[in-house]
């Protein structure tokens, strides 16, 4: 175990965010977002299964026998923490894990819009992190819940699978739970938390209807629920909500969802001029308008309802990019290839600003 440790404790030094293993093959890291074989032992199986059955926690054994993969938090002490996920590929075990840092990032740190700390202000409502897998909305929740625990009295409860960021009661009382190890689930730790009086609820991510309903069902109560969602863009994410549900009930669901939700933030990582990554925020606001067409089921007309609804602090991933490259933080070509219509943006460089009508703005 003592290669394992020290391969830990080079990645992080050596800023890696992810590490992986597998048998015969070179321990992977990855480094600003470019994978980087190192130099040191190839891992044999008996090595990997040994590592495997050392870091493996008891109670997720059991998934990991019968599932033939698990997630579960790592820590090593004097390195820091890991997100894990052991599972099996050509019959053998294999290990990523990516490390999360012992503080939670500020807003300033993160690269994040403003209106995120307003946004994690809300008394109540729903807020989604949305975003592809990597693209930081586990660490983008972590800090809105930090902002809340360093500045209100609040009692949070958190539902994660793994825990990842570790919160020290601030101004607010914050309870973790992980699911397999406190809870049996996303959606038994929703059934539930309700009787816990919290304030404010953190579901690590939405997976189903049952975890969907139990937020829509806390945000009517008057809580604030904020958890992450798998979609490219923030208009895309009712549609995706919808798909839970089974086709004869969408419409109430619609209907539910158009009164509880707060927001939506999607983020895609772009890589900057110095070398790292920044987030560009593509954010959704259910005002009135936006409201209006969850209602009405005109959820097409939420990409230009978020386009043209700058002066409520909405702004889509185009203009998000577009304002990056003019604070010299991003470089046009990166912008480009992050852009949800690159033909506009360029066109934005240019002078050129059209509405989703077409109309030239100026």
């Amino acid at each position: 175990m003592e290669t394992f440790f020290k391969i830990l404790r080079v990645a992080v030094e050596g800023g890696a965010s992810d590490l992986h293993f597998k048998v015969g093959a070179p321990v992977i890291f990855r480094i600003s977002r470019q994978l980087v074989s190192v130099e040191c032992p190839v891992p044999t199986e008996e090595w990997i299964n040994t590592v495997v059955r050392h870091i493996t926690p008891p109670h997720s054994l059991k998934r990991l026998e019968a599932d033939r993969e698990v997630d579960f938090s790592y820590h090593c002490p004097g390195v820091g923490r890991f997100r894990t996920n052991v599972f099996q590929q050509r019959g053998q075990f294999a290990l990523a894990m990516r490390h999360v840092k012992s503080t939670v990032p500020s807003f300033e740190e993160l690269g994040l819009e403003p209106i995120l700390a307003k946004l994690a202000e809300a008394p109540r409502g729903i807020i989604l992190l949305a975003g592809t897998t990597g693209s930081g909305k586990s660490t983008t929740l972590a800090a809105m819940i930090e902002h809340i625990n360093a500045n209100f009295k609040k009692h949070i409860i958190t539902l994660e699978d793994p825990i990842e960021y570790v919160f020290e009661d601030n101004q607010s009382v914050v309870e973790q739970r992980e699911v397999g190890l406190d809870t049996q689930s996303f959606a038994h730790g929703l059934k539930h938390v309700l009787r816990q009086d919290p304030d404010v609820i953190m579901v690590g991510e939405m997976r189903d209807a049952v975890s969907m309903q139990a937020a829509m069902s806390a945000a009517d109560t008057g809580h604030l629920v904020l958890s992450t969602l798998h979609t490219t863009n923030a208009a895309m994410s009712v549609g995706r909500i919808l798909d839970f549900f089974k086709a004869d009930d969408r419409d109430s669901v619609r209907r539910q969802l158009a009164g509880t939700l707060h927001a939506v933030c999607c983020q895609r990582m772009t890589p900057t001029v110095n070398g790292g990554v920044t987030p560009a925020q593509e954010v959704m606001i259910n005002t009135p308008t936006v409201r209006k067409m969850i209602e009405e089921n005109k959820l097409e007309k939420l990409a230009a309802a978020i386009e043209t609804g700058t002066e409520d602090g909405m702004q889509s991933f185009n203009q998000a990019l577009f304002k990056l490259v003019k604070e010299g933080r991003v470089t046009k070509e990166a912008a480009l290839e992050k852009a949800t219509n690159a033909q506009a943006l360029e066109m934005n460089f240019q002078g050129i600003f059209l509405s989703s009508g077409s109309r030239i703005l100026g």
